[in-house]
């Protein structure tokens, strides 16, 4: 039905024809909703929205929810929750549009055509992919979740307008399976809350989170919520009594403000009380109240007359007025022993303090002339970390993970040596520092000065401290960072750059191994050429040359199968196995009359493709073969090793190896020492190894009998040469009776 404008410019809005909700349910009206947006949006644009509507209802004509209504009531809906946080007209039209394009099936580009590209673009970012099949619900969400958080850091608007589905999702969540109304629940408690909280959406996270807590957990929230309802009313009283008498102390000092008690956030209790193992009455008897006046002097007045007043409770105190929350939050907090040793909580905030901790950065839409300008720097810093966090991640699911690591910050706050103040979740360590400072500062940072003192990379960080990193220029991520740093971008960082180290270390290696194949065939890389290779690459399904080397690095292809479809022979599924009793080969069936094959060397420089068997600890010295391990690539074992046996069967799987004649790296063996029980024994076999330029990795001590004990080093040693030196000074010491490598 058409739209007709009246003479003032307003809209005569025709009635949604749908049935009546259910009882007790509001009703969500197109005319509602105009009605309520002519008081902030100019009449064109309001008929804008209003055409919005008459496209949406016609594309969702014939749909229902699970309730029973229409589904146009839920866009209206959707567009309601915006209105109320005074968005702009183009975020209510995608609003009302926000299912089209994935309930519909209606184009993308039909839809810029009928609005714009920006209202199109706002809708796309919202919608599911469903155009792809994914191996799991986990998958798919994760690539959905991933693409509308990229949408998001082009444009702010499009989490708005999800943040306003999922909690009218939430609020008619009742009607749904008892298995989806937990699973959704949590994934609102998980993901779309922390987002409201990180964006300062005060309003919409804590009723997602009430939500979120009712229907994960209904029969926990309905105890607790009737514990609260029976405490208000002994609290009744109490609140009464404290209002008054701050009102009182303010009008007596000529202070202008505002002073209302705050209603206790039932999810926020519970997490009191599961996360500190605390009664109910230990957590509700601290009660809360805010005291909003006009400017920020007038805050810190306040603070000295409430002060005065009440005694405050020590160490709880905080200045987020000067050193705001990372999502724009301001306020002064402070808890006070009030009326009979009772715990007070007192917030103090300007007017634009709180209307910015209610609508956090939606309220730049209204309040900064209704484009979102101001609305960026509040949530910069983030959306910049989102996109390195994407641009690192390997794939949707490992992206979701950082983002959850990153929204649920309980911060400290450090300082750089220049005075800039660093936001931080709490645990964070150095690294997590330099990373939030520069991903290049990250990667190669080496240790850090704490307060001027030099400290480990590890270290833990606290409010207040001001922290200088040391890089040094050659210098690159550890995996073992991996073990303590705690944001998300810290962690999609180091995965990203060892993620890439590691194909560059497989393509190398993969190349030295095609090449000592090729050599047993009497052919080199050059000779076959760039073009063909890469064609072998196509054909096996690989994009270039540099992946089919890489993945012979890492043990998913046999050098010799790659090298003989190269060489033009044909290539084989698996080969014939040797004789074990002769102990003959794989290379025995090779063309030998063509120079035989040549064994790969292996230098101990090969980073992570390379990997020296725990089980027998090779060192340079010993003789070696080498084990393909799908993923990782070679693991390289002594020749005697008793594990070998298992790999009988699977000769194909095995690998000429020989230590290169020049070894650059120290490599762990583990070595046994019988001493007599003596005071300062384990000292002495120490200082010993250490004379002979040898590293202690680790130590293990147990004692035999009365008369001696075993210690089992594991040390690090350059060749068998050199562990033969180590043992004939070990022997030397009159306390040694017995010394041996071990091999397990």
């Amino acid at each position: 039905m058409p739209a007709t404008a009246t003479a003032g410019g307003a809209i005569a809005v025709p009635v949604v024809d749908a049935a009546a909700p259910a009882a007790g349910r509001p009703r969500f009206l197109i005319s509602d909703l105009c009605a309520y947006l002519e008081s902030y949006l100019p009449p064109e644009q309001v008929s804008e929205v209003y055409r919005a509507y008459l496209f949406s209802a016609e594309a969702h004509h014939g749909q229902q929810r699970r309730t029973g209504e229409p589904y146009i009531y839920h866009p209206i809906a959707v567009a309601r929750i915006l209105a109320e946080m005074r968005m702009d007209h183009k975020c209510i039209m995608a609003a009302i549009l926000h299912d089209v394009l994935e309930d519909t099936g209606l184009p993308k580009d039909d839809l810029a055509r009928q609005f714009d590209d920006e209202i199109a673009e706002l809708v796309d970012g919202v919608s599911k992919l469903t155009q792809i099949d994914f191996k799991s619900r986990a998958e798919a969400q994760a690539a959905s979740f991933r693409k509308m958080m990229l949408a998001m850091t082009r444009d702010i608007r499009v989490i708005l307008i999800k943040l306003a589905d999922r909690l009218h999702n939430m609020r008619t969540l009742g009607v749904m399976a008892p298995e989806k109304r937990r699973r959704i629940s949590r994934e609102t408690l998980e993901i779309y809350a922390p987002i409201a909280n990180r964006l300062g959406i005060n309003s919409i996270r804590l009723e997602l989170e009430d939500q979120g807590f009712r229907h994960h957990w209904p029969w926990r929230y309905h105890v607790l919520e009737a514990a609260v309802r029976r405490e208000r009313q002994h609290q009744r009283e109490l609140v009464a009594n404290v209002e008054t008498a701050i009102r009182r102390r303010l009008q007596q000092e000529d202070i202008q403000g505002e002073v209302f008690g705050r209603e206790k956030h039932l999810y926020s209790i519970y997490l009191k009380m599961q996360g500190k193992a605390k009664a109910f009455n230990e957590v509700v008897d601290v009660f809360a109240f805010r005291v909003v006046v006009d400017r920020v002097d007038t805050c810190y007045r306040v603070l000295g007359q409430v002060h005065s007043l009440y005694k405050p409770v020590p160490g709880r105190f905080k200045d987020y007025i000067a050193i705001p929350k990372s999502n724009g939050y301001q306020s002064l907090h402070t808890v006070l022993f009030g009326p009979q040793g009772t715990p007070i909580e007192i917030q103090i905030r300007t007017q634009e303090m709180n209307r910015i901790a209610e609508a956090g950065i939606a309220a730049h839409w209204l309040y900064k002339g209704g484009d979102g300008a101001g609305a960026k720097p509040l949530a910069d810093d983030w959306l910049q970390n989102l996109l390195e966090m994407q641009r690192d991640s390997g794939d949707s699911q490992e992206f979701l993970e950082h983002v959850k690591v990153d929204l649920f910050p309980d911060e400290v706050y450090v300082f750089t040596p220049k005075g800039r103040i660093m936001v931080l979740p709490r645990g964070a360590t150095v690294v997590d520092f330099a990373y939030a400072i520069h991903s290049d500062v990250g990667n190669t940072c080496v240790a850090a000065r704490i307060d001027r003192r030099l400290a480990p990379l590890r270290t833990g960080l606290y409010s207040g401290q001001t922290v200088e990193i040391i890089n040094a220029p050659g210098a690159k991520p550890n995996a073992a960072w991996l073990n303590f740093v705690v944001t998300g971008k810290a962690r999609a960082n180091i995965r990203g750059y060892l993620k890439n180290l590691q194909h560059q270390e497989a393509e190398a290696l993969g190349r030295r191994m095609l090449t000592a194949e090729l050599a047993g065939l009497g052919l080199d890389l050059e000779q076959i050429g760039g073009t063909a290779i890469a064609g072998y690459a196509h054909q096996v399904g690989l994009d270039n040359v540099g992946q089919l080397l890489a993945e012979i690095g890492l043990g998913n292809r046999l050098p010799l199968l790659v090298a003989r479809a190269l060489a033009g022979t044909e290539a084989r599924e698996s080969m014939v196995a040797p004789d074990a009793d002769t102990g003959a080969d794989r290379g025995a069936d090779r063309d030998v009359g063509r120079g035989g094959p040549r064994r790969l060397a292996i230098r101990g420089t090969e980073g992570m493709v390379v990997h020296f068997a725990r089980c027998c600890r090779p060192i340079p010295g010993d003789d070696i073969t080498g084990l393909f391990s799908p993923g990782k690539g070679i693991v390289v074992h002594r020749c005697g090793c008793r594990n070998l046996g298992d790999f009988q069967d699977k000769r194909d799987k095995w690998l000429e190896v020989e230590w290169a004649q020049e070894t650059k790296a120290e490599f762990a063996t583990e070595i046994r020492v019988e001493v007599g029980n003596r005071r300062g024994a384990l000292a002495t076999i120490a200082a010993a190894i250490a004379e002979q330029g040898s590293n202690i990795e680790n130590v293990q001590s147990r004692e035999k009998d009365g008369m001696t004990s075993t210690l089992d080093f594991t040390i690090n040693v350059t060749s068998r040469d050199h562990l033969a030196l180590i043992m004939r000074r070990l022997r030397r010491i009159p306390l040694v009776v017995r010394i041996v490598r071990l091999s397990r």
